[in-house]
């Protein structure tokens, strides 16, 4: 007798209907779907099925290298100055920084003092009274990689929160990323968000520069100037250093002030504690916000700002009130980024892909059913109904977990229909070797479940193996390939262990009556 425990039946009933609940969303109307909550949503469509911008963007590495160098430089000649060091010419350039030490007697001095500067920098003697300095190859590395890293991390976080959906991000060799975005077809705002570096500053006006002075750029040491957004404004002299930098910042959002968009932003404790400090120390002064290089706004510090947070107003419109919040909240870009690439993808061609992809299933699914039906009888429409099922637990299972579905994954999902009934094929033929053996029906399948039930797991985890593989080291169509692979596998060794069985068992319970 073919035995399935009620605790196995109640399993696949359970799953069967999870899956029909997260695939049905796929067949219902924009409107009816737009009402679902988020957790219940239709398989996204990739940028290749749903169209929209292709981005490949060129990561500034270079850049933050050369301004470590120039820090490097201020911070050595201070270094030099302090120890009675001699040097002429120090200069910086695209390898290195380059200085002459004429007193042979201070060499090794000055080996010691760029070590103790920093580690990672090498000191290699050029003539008799020149060095090159520059960071050792393993140091770069290691920062081409973690500036890469954090910019994906924070373009990533500026796409999710600007409302794009299922937008895909990946790296491309050492310091190039691909942006693809799908549905969108004009991408100009999410390049506007993604390329500001959102650099954030906090900086004292000089009261001490008049704007006679700012307008013919006589500004004393210490003071720079700055842009203003404000077109009345001009140029306004800045204190160069820093009072609260946006690395101190924790939440910015939109809001309104006096009926006019504004941003508010708060600090973390330690930020609060010095923008605190610097408004108690400075009522009646002008405090400068800078971000990128330019003044949004130069407010009068009417009183001492206690609670860590402020306000940024600015002419904004709400759009450029969200926007700035949301740069502020992911952060700084660690370096600059370029536009190397942009190709927009019209839907006409995912369109004609999903028309083509489900012309290739319907065509697969119609070939199996008809093979099973004809070789395994009502044994093999068991299985027919069985690989339906699969099916479905397949696309209830990618729209449960919000894969996108892209034409390499419609090919997974192909290729799933023709290798899920597999293991019906394995089990079936072992009945027929059983029944050859002289056992009943009940007995046969019982024992064709036992005996191929080894086989079928070890064919399909090699083949699961195969699909993390590729999911490992592959990268975008590669990896929607192996996910659609991988899960057909799950549902594919289910369905036809657990919910052909159940199927096999009603029948044979029927017919024992």
């Amino acid at each position: 007798m073919l035995y399935f425990s009620k605790r196995k039946r109640a399993l696949t009933v359970f799953v069967c209907a999870l899956g029909i609940l997260f695939a049905v969303p796929n067949i219902l109307s924009r409107p009816l779907v737009a009402r679902l909550p988020v957790w219940l949503q239709p398989v996204p469509l990739g940028l290749d099925l749903q169209g929209g911008s292709h981005l490949l963007i060129d990561v500034g590495v270079h850049d933050v290298v050369h301004e470590q160098l120039i820090n490097m430089a201020e911070s050595l000649r201070a270094s030099l100055r302090r120890a009675s060091v001699l040097q002429r010419n120090l200069t910086v350039t695209t390898e290195g920084v380059t200085v002459v030490i004429p007193n042979a007697d201070q060499h090794k001095k000055a080996r010691r003092l760029v070590h103790e500067l920093d580690p990672s920098v090498r000191m290699e003697q050029r003539s008799n009274d020149t060095f090159h300095l520059r960071y050792s190859a393993e140091y770069l590395k290691k920062l081409y990689d973690n500036i890469v890293t954090q910019a994906i991390k924070i373009v990533r976080q500026r796409v999710d929160e600007s409302g794009t959906r299922e937008a895909v991000l990946l790296r491309q060799g050492s310091k190039r990323l691909i942006v693809e975005l799908p549905g969108v077809a004009d991408p100009a705002r999410i390049k506007h968000l993604i390329g500001r570096t959102a650099k954030l500053t906090l900086h004292l006006v000089d009261e001490r520069v008049n704007r006679g002075d700012s307008a013919d750029r006589h500004v004393p040491p210490g003071t720079r100037l700055l842009p203003s957004a404000d077109s009345r404004e001009g140029m306004l002299p800045l204190r160069k250093s820093v009072v609260v930098s946006g690395e101190d910042l924790v939440d910015a959002q939109p809001s309104f002030q006096n009926g006019q968009p504004v941003v508010t932003f708060r600090f973390n404790p330690l930020g609060g504690r010095k923008f605190g400090k610097m408004t108690q120390e400075n009522v009646s002064k002008r405090l400068a916000i800078v971000l990128d290089g330019k003044i949004i706004s130069a407010p009068v510090i009417r009183e001492p700002i206690l609670s860590g947070s402020g306000v940024i107003s600015g002419r904004f419109t709400v759009r450029e009130a969200q926007d700035l919040a949301l740069l502020l909240r992911a952060g700084a870009l660690p370096a600059p980024l370029t536009y190397l690439e942009e190709r927009t993808v019209g839907p006409s061609l995912g369109v004609d892909s999903i028309r083509a992809g489900a012309i290739a299933c319907v065509i697969g699914l119609g070939l199996v059913i008809v093979f099973m039906g004809a070789i395994y009888g009502l044994f093999g429409l068991f299985a027919d109904l069985a690989l339906l099922v699969n099916l479905v637990l397949l696309i209830g299972l990618l729209s449960a977990i919000g894969a996108t579905l892209t034409l390499p994954g419609i090919a997974g999902i192909v290729l799933t229909l023709g290798m899920a009934v597999d293991a019906n094929v394995l089990i079936y033929e072992r009945v027929r070797e059983e029944r050859r053996n002289g056992l009943s029906i009940p007995s046969a399948l019982e024992a064709g479940f036992k005996r191929a039930f080894t086989t079928i797991i070890d064919s399909n985890v090699t083949t699961l193996i195969a699909a993390l593989l590729l999911f490992h080291f592959g990268s975008g169509p590669v990896r929607g390939f192996a996910v659609t692979l991988g899960f057909g596998i799950l549902t594919s060794m289910f369905s036809a262990l657990m919910v052909t069985r159940y199927f096999l068992f009603l029948w044979i319970l029927k017919n024992s009556r």
